[in-house]
């Protein structure tokens, strides 16, 4: 039996249980919480914490502010896959968008040894995880084990 065949018989079994559909929504919702808010104060410009600039990541920070539209860039990105994960049709979409965003703020955590997110930083990369393992159907046309048949008509 093929990798591609197992993954897609566990992930068809894995998505037949309400418990873990249920969790998958529970999921989504939380992540949005996450970002929605830190996004909203990008956007409008606001400083995102109040951290002395003596401490490694209050200091990144205020760097991070003073980058005027990359800032700003990075909350419109925030607040767009926060939206998209909460719409069943764009979940996926925006999964996939906010996974590069929670992974860097995780590594960012552990560089900078800002103890104030080293546990969330990293279960919200895990919650990602998930969202993205729960649309292994939607997204297994990017892997290499999986191949597709392509017949030509002439």
């Amino acid at each position: 039996m093929s990798l591609s065949s197992s993954l897609d018989r566990l992930h068809f079994q894995v998505r037949q249980k309400r418990l873990l559909r249920d969790f998958a929504v529970f999921t989504r919702i939380l992540l949005a919480m996450g970002f929605l808010p830190s996004g909203y104060v990008k956007i409008v410009g606001e400083r995102f914490t109040n951290l002395a600039i003596c401490h490694p990541m209050g200091h990144y920070l205020e760097a991070f502010h003073r980058t005027g539209f990359y800032y700003t860039f990075v909350g419109v990105m925030q607040v767009t896959a926060a939206c998209l994960l909460l719409i069943p049709r764009t979940a996926t979409l925006g999964a996939v968008l906010y996974f590069p965003i929670i992974f860097n703020i995780c590594i960012l955590t552990f560089a900078v040894r800002f103890v104030g997110s080293w546990l969330t930083a990293p279960l919200m990369v895990l919650a990602n995880l998930y969202l993205l393992c729960w649309d292994y159907h939607k997204l297994k046309f990017i892997f290499p084990w999986e191949k597709s048949e392509i017949s030509i008509n002439r």
